[in-house]
This record gives C-alpha cells, sequence and structure tokens, in this order.
C-alpha cells in the first residue's frame, strides 16, 4: 500500500474527484481527512470510506474563512498529526462570456479555484515545515517527503472561451506550484499540479435546458468526446489515480511539475 500510514487531508472532497480520492488515498493506506463546505457531504464520504474498511473523518469548512482553515488544520494535527498529503482540490466554475462577466462572477471564480488552496497551503505548508525543520534539526534531515497537490485543470493550459474567471484562477495555481516547490524544496516537501481534462462530473453532466446552472449541453459533450484519443470521456477515478502517485514515494523526487490528465484530448478543451 503506497499511503500506509500516511495522513491526508483531501478538499472539495464531498463529490466528484475529490470523492474519489478520498477513497483512493484510503485504500491505499492513508488516513484521509475529508473536506467540503456541505457538512452532510463531506460526512457521508466519510462514513462511505469507513465502510470500505479504510480510515477517515469528515472535516467541513468554508475554505474562504481563514480562520476556519486554521482551525480545521489545527484540529487534524491534534487527532492524527502533521499531514503527509494535502491535494487541493476544492473548486467550482461559473461560466460567462468575458464581456459579460461582472466583477463578481469574476471574483468568485479567483474565490472558489485559487483562494481556496492558497488559504489550505499556507495552513498545511506551516506545520509540514515546521516539522520537516524539527526533524532536520533531531537526525539531519526530514523523515520522510511531504506532498502539496493542486487540482489545475488543462483549460489553463490551452484557455477556453466562458471561462476567463476559472482558467485565470486555474493558471495561477500552476505558477504557485513552481513557486512553492522551491520554496518548501529544501523541507522535503514537493508541489505539484494535476490538471484534469473532461471529467464527468456535476459540472460536466448533460444539461440542455440551462437548469441548475450546471452541467452542459449533449452536442458539446459529444463533440469533446470525439477530440478524446482513448475515445471516452474522464472518470473522477482516473483523477484520483493520479493524485495517488503524486501522494506516493514513487514521485519523491518530482516537484513543481503540472501533468494533464486528458486522454489524449486535442482541440477545444471544453
Amino acid at each position: 500500500m503506497w499511503l500506509a500510514g500516511r495522513t491526508a487531508l483531501v478538499t472539495g472532497a464531498g463529490r466528484g474527484i475529490g470523492a474519489a480520492t478520498a477513497h483512493r488515498l484510503a485504500s491505499e493506506g492513508a488516513r484521509v481527512a475529508v473536506n467540503d463546505l456541505d457538512a452532510a457531504l463531506a460526512q457521508a464520504v466519510a462514513d462511505a470510506v469507513v465502510a470500505e474498511g479504510g480510515v477517515a473523518m469528515a472535516c467541513p469548512a468554508d475554505l474562504l474563512d481563514v480562520d476556519a482553515v486554521d482551525r480545521l488544520v489545527s484540529s487534524l494535527v491534534d487527532t492524527w498529526g502533521v499531514p503527509d498529503v494535502v491535494v487541493n482540490n476544492a473548486g467550482t466554475t461559473r461560466d460567462r462570456m468575458f464581456h459579460r462577466m461582472d466583477a463578481e462572477t469574476f471574483a468568485f471564480g479567483l474565490d472558489a479555484n485559487l483562494t481556496t488552496t492558497v488559504n489550505v497551503t499556507r495552513a498545511t505548508a506551516g506545520v509540514m515545515r515546521a516539522a520537516a525543520k524539527e526533524e532536520i534539526a533531531r537526525s539531519g534531515a526530514p523523515d520522510h517527503v511531504r506532498k502539496i497537490i493542486f487540482t489545475s485543470s488543462v483549460a489553463a493550459l490551452t484557455g477556453n472561451p466562458g471561462q476567463a474567471n476559472y482558467t485565470a484562477a486555474k493558471g495561477a495555481l500552476i505558477a504557485l506550484a513552481r513557486t512553492l516547490a522551491q520554496e518548501l524544496g529544501p523541507f522535503a516537501i514537493t508541489v505539484n499540479v494535476v490538471a484534469p481534462g473532461f471529467v464527468e462530473t456535476r459540472l460536466t453532466a448533460a444539461n440542455d435546458d440551462g437548469s441548475a446552472g450546471l452541467g452542459i449541453p449533449t452536442a458539446v459533450r459529444d463533440s469533446i468526446r470525439a477530440m478524446i484519443a482513448l475515445g471516452r470521456l474522464g472518470q473522477p477515478s482516473d483523477i484520483a489515480a493520479v493524485h495517488a502517485f503524486l501522494a506516493s514515494s514513487d514521485s519523491d523526487f518530482m516537484s513543481g511539475v503540472t501533468l494533464p490528465v486528458t486522454g489524449g484530448q486535442f482541440g477545444g478543451m471544453g
């Protein structure tokens, strides 16, 4: 098991990619703190992990509230110790063409996809760095490599009409990871990015009448599928598998890297 004895925090883990990641890390032996804004969703995922034989606890919090994030991390450290793995997965979309995108909608995209990650990373990197410093003072080197992972999007690499707020935030995560990889590297903390292509979630479900404000037209989904070399849409488990790899010791010499996970998707990214 890749992550036996490790502690992991997964944000935005109440559904979709985050939930799949929580299940996958637990199946690899990690104790998983399941974060989501929706406490009921976080608890449901934690309960499902435990039912499968894993170890998990729900840690609901509003990641835009710095004090709430600090309390979450403090509670996690008190319960299971300093996290070894942090998967920053929280995020969502609010699409609109740029010339019609008001300031509130643009700020929403930055907050949901960038500020949440900044807040969690600031809090967790601090305790991870402090633990590494203590280990260096005691034995000359950190006990093991700790991992911070960002979930960006391949749209940050290609651009995508109607998603100026989303792509700006997701692109910033890639730049942030490169800087933090350099700052945290001396403490054996890696920072890497997963950039999913088109993945089946509630944000990409078929929605032809625009109801609920989520989903996309079937015709758009079909056109994107036609651009994917492997001939299918991605599943949350496909991204969770790469999160698990980056969380494992097999990636200990990788940092500042962005891994597109697209199934060989070419053309517009949808």
